[in-house]
């Protein structure tokens, strides 16, 4: 994980989700292609981790398409690779029992041999919620849960026997054995901006938030509140990883950006798929991610379009992107 001063990455790969594996028919080639940018970015030591999301239907729109599901590929991707750590951007509690998260989370963090960056949220996708057959509690429920679900998890990777008698879930002393690998505890990364229950939730229990979606004044308020309730718990807000998830598409220049978009976007007009991702050159990227640094970021999560079926997009970022902040750390 980042020392203080680092700037590390991450990137998501493939999984469907956002209709990105639709060019490939097959399942197992699917998944292949998949494996094959998780394989890419663990032979580059500038990536620090690979991510999933945890979602079962397509968006924008839920489609019968490919979305492989989050902890089997999880499981699958810590197999498939060696170095990098492998996270989830967020796991949503709603899905899972969170004594059996925890449990199946400590068993990935052994099989990663203590790789696993365990993400959490209190979920949002209502069509998926419903579809699975797990309603859809109304925010404060949503919430509550989620508060529970952390004090379960931490619980479960610190105590032998722990118990917990809450309004929506009660343990009675289950056996986690074993806990995970990574000490204290699989690294907890809590994902989502809300400012009087999740964000004091990071400053409780979390290694690691991840705020602002790249929006330079979100993330300031943000990370103000959480420096605030870690002030308030005792907390050392310091060794809190602060982190923001940002879809990138590098161009050459500002001229070629609409004929270098086109497959990506498809429809969308440039103007309109800029609002949703950063349309950059390498040196607008390290000045855009620069005004994030300065508020307080640490680590960029990054989505980069089309990259199942043009792997040379993740050679592009790690070769222009990626040596400039290493340059810089080793400067600090």
């Amino acid at each position: 994980m980042p020392e203080n001063g680092g700037i590390k990455f991450g990137v998501f790969v493939p999984q469907g989700w956002r209709m990105d594996l639709v060019e490939i028919r097959d399942p197992i080639e699917q998944y292949e292609a998949m494996t094959n940018v998780a394989k890419t970015a663990d032979s580059i030591p500038g990536w620090d981790s690979i991510w999933v999301y945890d979602h079962f239907h397509t968006v924008p729109s839920p489609t019968l398409n490919t979305t492989f599901e989050c902890w089997t590929i999880t499981a699958a991707l810590a197999r498939d690779t060696h170095r990098v750590n492998i996270g989830q951007m967020v796991t949503c509690n709603g899905y899972r029992n969170p004594a059996l998260l925890a449990k199946m989370a400590s068993t990935v963090d052994v099989a990663s041999h203590g790789r696993l960056y365990f993400g959490l949220g209190a979920g949002w996708y209502e069509h998926e919620w419903r579809a699975y057959g797990y309603g859809f509690p109304e925010t404060r429920v949503r919430m509550g849960m989620f508060r529970e679900a952390c004090a379960i998890i931490h619980a479960m990777w610190t105590q032998d026997y722990p118990q917990f008698e809450g309004k929506y879930y009660q343990i009675d002393r289950p056996i986690n054995e074993p806990k995970g690998v990574r000490k204290p505890h699989p690294s907890f990364w809590i994902g989502g901006g809300g400012e009087k229950v999740t964000l004091r939730l990071v400053a409780q229990y979390g290694n690691a938030c991840n705020v602002g979606g790249g929006n330079v004044d979100v993330v300031r308020q943000k990370l103000e509140v959480l420096k605030q309730h870690c002030e308030e718990l005792g907390r050392n807000y310091d060794e809190i990883i602060k982190s923001t998830s940002v879809n990138v598409h590098l161009i050459e220049s500002e001229k070629d950006a609409e004929a270098a978009t086109a497959k990506a976007r498809g429809d969308q007009p440039l103007e309109e798929y800029a609002k949703s991702f950063w349309v950059v050159t390498p040196e607008q990227f390290v000045e855009r991610a620069q005004e994030l640094i300065d508020a307080g970021i640490n680590y960029f999560i990054i989505y980069i379009p089309r990259v199942a079926y043009e792997i040379e997009r993740l050679i592009e970022f790690s070769e222009e992107i990626l040596p400039r902040f290493q340059l810089e750390a080793s400067r600090a």
